[in-house]
C-alpha cells in the first residue's frame, strides 16, 4: 500500500467516524466501534509508521522547530503526523459528546462544537469547555430552554 492510498483510508475512515458521532444515535455498540475499532485502528497505524520511521529520521526529534519539520519530511512521518491528528481528535470529539450527552446538552448545541473539533481540534474543545462552564451556571430553568 502506498502512503497515498494510506492517507486516503485512515481520511475517509475518520471522516465516516465524525460523520457518525455527529448524524447517528450514540449507542454503546456504535461508541464502541468508534473507540476501539475505529481510534484503536489509527491509533496501531500510528504507532506502526512510527516505530518505522520516527527513528530513521537524521536529525530528527522534538527540540527545536527544525527537529520537527525533518520528521515530517518523508511520507512515512507525514502520513504518521496526519494519523495522530486524525485519531486524537476524534477521541476529543468522543469525550466532547459523551460528556456533553451526561450534562444533557442538546444534540443541535454539540454539533457546531463537533464540527470545530474535527476542523480545529484544541479550539473546538475550548468552545466546549467555555460552553459547558456556561450551561452549568444558568439558572436551572434557563439550562433546560437549551436542552
Amino acid at each position: 500500500m502506498s502512503f497515498a492510498q494510506g492517507f486516503s483510508i485512515a481520511s475517509t475512515a475518520a471522516m465516516a467516524g465524525w460523520l457518525a458521532l455527529l448524524l447517528l444515535p450514540r449507542w454503546h455498540f456504535l461508541v464502541s466501534v468508534l473507540r476501539y475499532g475505529l481510534i484503536g485502528t489509527l491509533s496501531v497505524a500510528y504507532a506502526v509508521l512510527i516505530m518505522i520511521f520516527f527513528f530513521r529520521v537524521e536529525g530528527g526529534g522534538f527540540n527545536t522547530i527544525g527537529e520537527v519539520r525533518a520528521l515530517f519530511m518523508s511520507d512515512g512521518g507525514l502520513l504518521a503526523g496526519w494519523i495522530h491528528y486524525l485519531a486524537f481528535d476524534l477521541f476529543v470529539g468522543m469525550w466532547i459528546a459523551e460528556q456533553a450527552d451526561r450534562i444533557g446538552m442538546s444534540r443541535l448545541l454539540q454539533a457546531p462544537i463537533l464540527i470545530a473539533t474535527f476542523m480545529f481540534g484544541p479550539i473546538g474543545l475550548l468552545i466546549y469547555l467555555a460552553s459547558r462552564t456556561t450551561l452549568t451556571l444558568l439558572p436551572s430553568p434557563a439550562r433546560e430552554l437549551i436542552r
